[in-house]
Parts: structure tokens; sequence; C-alpha cells
């Protein structure tokens, strides 16, 4: 893959991939327009005003919510509200009530809750691949937030989604550690593109209820047999980041994968050579 750094949205039609902080990701295939995991609001320093861990932003969201474009389809790996916030997807669903959101059948009912009982929900669980858009596929894979913690019914609430259109392929995991059949299950997909947490993971913050992610060198190592990585998962809230630095070393000295840290305010134009 090539990419060039350029400010602001790309332009329907091109494309790119532009960071939204934390998880989030708006995707323009070239065809269609892919928003992954917004967090655009401060609704969890709201909630966790006055705790050990006050959820402050530590970077202010790149654009507001009433000022998205309106995407084709909306992909929410989980119900963590860093990933499923009600005070952007709510807002979203208000002004473009026909977008379909794809997320987990295990979450339905705090989807529809936070979203809007009358919204479009595609219920997804692993090893499904959806065609909600002509030309559009969307594989659901598994992923493993410190566990699965399947339902009574054996679905996921953690998953990862792999985008693919006829001419680009991009994998964004979800919040998840490595697991049992990850990297096979990257393979079968085949990604140009990987968007990977990078935030890792420790037993204090498990103690305080914040389940871990990859780590960045983990992050590399799934990475290493595809053409480009796209870290994510830092920088929103200072108990749970990794300096920007250490990526942007870790770019510098690979050898095995090309690391482009996301950086706000700007998109990453994507193009084969």
């Amino acid at each position: 893959m090539q990419f060039d750094r350029i400010t602001g949205f790309p332009q329907a039609g091109q494309c790119g991939l532009f960071w939204l902080g934390q998880a989030g990701f708006w995707l323009d295939t070239g065809q269609h327009r892919v928003l992954i995991d917004p967090y655009l609001s401060d609704s969890l320093a709201t909630k966790y005003r006055g705790k050990k861990h006050p959820h402050i932003r530590m970077m202010p969201a790149p654009i507001d919510v009433m000022d998205l474009p309106k995407p084709d389809i909306v992909l929410v790996t989980h119900a963590h509200t860093d990933h499923m916030d009600p005070d952007t997807l709510g807002p979203l669903h208000q002004r473009f009530a026909d977008v379909p959101f794809v997320v987990p059948a295990a979450v339905e009912a705090i989807a529809q809750e936070r979203i809007g009982a009358d919204a479009r929900l595609l219920l997804a669980d692993a090893g499904q691949v959806l065609n909600p858009l002509p030309g559009l596929w969307v594989h659901v894979i598994a992923a493993a937030h410190e566990d699965f913690n399947l339902d009574e019914q054996g679905r996921h609430p953690f998953l990862g989604y792999g985008i693919a259109t006829q001419d680009l392929r991009v994998y964004h995991s979800g919040d998840t550690i490595p697991f049992a059949g990850l990297k096979d299950a990257i393979a079968a997909f085949e990604p140009d593109v990987l968007l990977l947490p990078v935030n890792g993971r420790d037993a204090a913050r498990l103690r305080d209820g914040v389940p871990g992610n990859l780590t960045l060198a983990e992050a590399m190592e799934i990475a290493a047999p595809y053409p480009m990585l796209v870290p994510h998962h830092f920088g929103m809230f200072d108990f749970n980041t990794l300096d920007p630095q250490a990526i942007d070393a870790a770019a510098k000295a690979s050898q095995d994968v090309l690391i482009v840290r996301p950086q706000a305010g700007e998109h990453l134009g994507l193009s084969k050579p």
C-alpha cells in the first residue's frame, strides 16, 4: 500500500482513512463511506467525573457529530462507550435515519438503547460474511477483549470487521488481545491495511475494570505479513494509552511492516502501487 497525508476528510469517491481518535475511523473505500466506532462526545467524562479514572480527553474530537458527512454504513465492534457512544451514535441516527448500523447480535438490546429503538440494526456474529451494500462485504471476525465473554446463546459481544471491496481490504480488529485462531482468521481475509489497538494491558488496569488490548509488539507481529499497520486506541485517556513516540520509533525501526501512525485532522490517502 501507498499513502499520502492529506488535511481533512477524504472527498467522496477518494480512497482514504480519517482517524477520529481512540478506535474510531472514517473509511472511504472509493465507493462506500464507512464509519467505525466513533467516539466524538464527552459522555465518558460525564459518567466518570470524580472517579479514579475521570476519562478526560487528551485530544479534542476532530469533528463534531453534527458536522459528520452522511456515512453509507456504521460498524460498531462492541458496546463499551468509547466504541458504542450514545452521544455520538444517537444524534447520528437522528440526522440520518436510514443509515444501517452493524452491531454484535449479542448486544442488540444495548444498541437499540444507545442508537435508537427504530435504528436499522444489522446483527452480526463471528464467522459471518455480510453484504450490506452493493460491492461491500463485511467479514465478521471474533475478538477477545481480555476474554470472549460469550452470551447465553454462544454469540460474541466483541467483534472485528474485515471490510472488503473489489479493490481494498481493511481489517479493524475492535478491541482484542491475541488468541488462538486470530492469525488464521486474518490470513483468510488477506487485508491490505490492519487497524489494530496498541494500548496494551496489565493487571492494574484489569483490576480497575479496564480490559486490555494488543501491545504494540503484538500488533506488529500480527501485521507483519501484510502491507500496512495503522495503530489506534492511544492518545485519548491518560490511564489507557501509549506514547506516540513509541509508535514512531517502532515505525522507524521496523523492517517487517509499514507502520503509519494516524494523526488528528488529516486522512491517509490510500492507493496500491
